[in-house]
Formats: C-alpha cells, sequence, structure tokens
C-alpha cells in the first residue's frame, strides 16, 4: 500500500497541498484537465519557486466565477459532475463535508445551510478538487501526517479579526498534535485543515516505509527565516488498513 505522509511543519492550505503533490510526481495537465470540468471559468497555473533555498512548486487558481456564498448541495453537485476518478470525487466530497461539520459547529447551524465565504470560493474548491485528484492519480491507499504548525495571532475573515487558529480551523484539527512556531500568522488554513480530518488515519513522527519519492508545495508568503513549504513523502508499506478512498 502506497501511504502519503504530510509533513506540516509550516502548516498546509490547499494550494501548498497540490503543489507539493505535483513536486512528488502527481500529473499537472490530468490535474488541469480535471480542475477545467468544473466549469469555473478559472485558469490553473504550477510555477517552480524557491522558499528559503528549496526548490518547490507553487499552484495558483486565477480568476472564476467567485460567488460570495455557495451550499453543501452545491458543491457536491459540481464535484460530482467532475470528470476525475470516482475516488477522487468520494475524498472531495468528504473534505467538504467536514469542513461543513466545522463550519456548522462554529455558526450554530445545519451543515446544509451553512454559507460558505472564503472555503466556498472557487480557489478553495479548486485546491479540494485538486489534492483529492493527485492523491488519486498516484495511486495514494493512505494518507498520515505529523504535528501541524498552525501559526499564531490573528487572521482576517468574513466575520472579522480572529485568533490563529481560527474556529473551523481548530475544530477541524480536535484529536490531532499541533504547536505553533515561527511568524505571526496563520499557517494552517481551514482548508489545509479539512484535508487532513477527512483523509489522514494517523498523527505519526515518520511512518514505517520504502520512501519512493518526496515533494515540497510552496505557501503563497516568503518568509525571511523560516522556509514556508509543506513536504510530502511517499512510499511504500506492508500496512493494509486505512484506504483514504
Amino acid at each position: 500500500m502506497k501511504i502519503c505522509y504530510f509533513d506540516a511543519w509550516s502548516g498546509i492550505s490547499g494550494d501548498m497541498t497540490v503543489g507539493a503533490l505535483v513536486d512528488a510526481g502527481a500529473p499537472a495537465e490530468a490535474i488541469r484537465e480535471g480542475l477545467n470540468s468544473l466549469n469555473t471559468g478559472a485558469k490553473f497555473d504550477f510555477e517552480r519557486t524557491t522558499r528559503r533555498g528549496i526548490a518547490a512548486t507553487r499552484f495558483q487558481v486565477d480568476g472564476g466565477e467567485q460567488k460570495n456564498h455557495r451550499h453543501l448541495p452545491q458543491i457536491l453537485k459540481m464535484i460530482d459532475n467532475a470528470s476525475i476518478p470516482d475516488a477522487a470525487k468520494r475524498a472531495a466530497s468528504a473534505v467538504f463535508d467536514r469542513l461543513a461539520e466545522a463550519e456548522a459547529e462554529v455558526h450554530g447551524v445545519a451543515k446544509e445551510k451553512v454559507h460558505f465565504h472564503e472555503v466556498g470560493a472557487v480557489d478553495s474548491i479548486c485546491d479540494i478538487v485538486a489534492s483529492c485528484h493527485a492523491l488519486a492519480l498516484l495511486g495514494i491507499g493512505q494518507v498520515q501526517n505529523s504535528a501541524i504548525n498552525t501559526g499564531s495571532g490573528t487572521v482576517s475573515s468574513e466575520h472579522g479579526l480572529l485568533p490563529v487558529p481560527g474556529p473551523a480551523t481548530a475544530k477541524l484539527l480536535a484529536g490531532k498534535p499541533i504547536y505553533a512556531r515561527g511568524p505571526s500568522v496563520e499557517l494552517t488554513t481551514p482548508t489545509g485543515a479539512a484535508i487532513l480530518a477527512a483523509l489522514s488515519v494517523a498523527s505519526v513522527p515518520v511512518p514505517s516505509m520504502s520512501l519512493r519519492c518526496s515533494g515540497f508545495g510552496a505557501g503563497q508568503k516568503d518568509f525571511p527565516d523560516h522556509a514556508n513549504v509543506l513536504r510530502v513523502l511517499i512510499g511504500e508499506s506492508t500496512d493494509t488498513g486505512g484506504d483514504f478512498t
């Protein structure tokens, strides 16, 4: 079984996840084709860059129909109609379901009634679909993660200034080891937290596996004393439990 281990020492976001998986070998053009089938009107760019001397891939979503609000059923329908593998559809739907649950708890409403703001924008939908498509294309059978650097300080949101980790992010990371180190900013976003909450089966230092490849996904910001990258380690394990699909 093939394991994908997310080393979130500089946190995790949706775009960092896509970049790291492409850097590790997921085919960018196949992911682009899958994203185009969402019919958002957005354009997608995979750029080679560096963060404090570490070569990494940066994924960017440009444009598209940016609605202010989307509900869970609308997003699930978009995913179901996309031209991506069934395993990717199931995984992406599970990620959004967990995200909706967390937002519903924070706002005290049913998850079907949740108004997605930042997380319902085109870029976040594309980040989640692309991440799950990349995992399927790489043949990943299980996802695991390290302790997660959340960052610290505050972050601006549709609801005003919030502490880091934000309320939804904190709910999504319940039960997982977290810490704060480095710049006083948000390093783990709700999208990144939802990917781990829905797909990762264990939080461990490094799983026992025969390492096959690795990759780095670049965050948007380039900090002066901190390499803002998400690392993935991919390898083979004899463990047969916890298939992310």
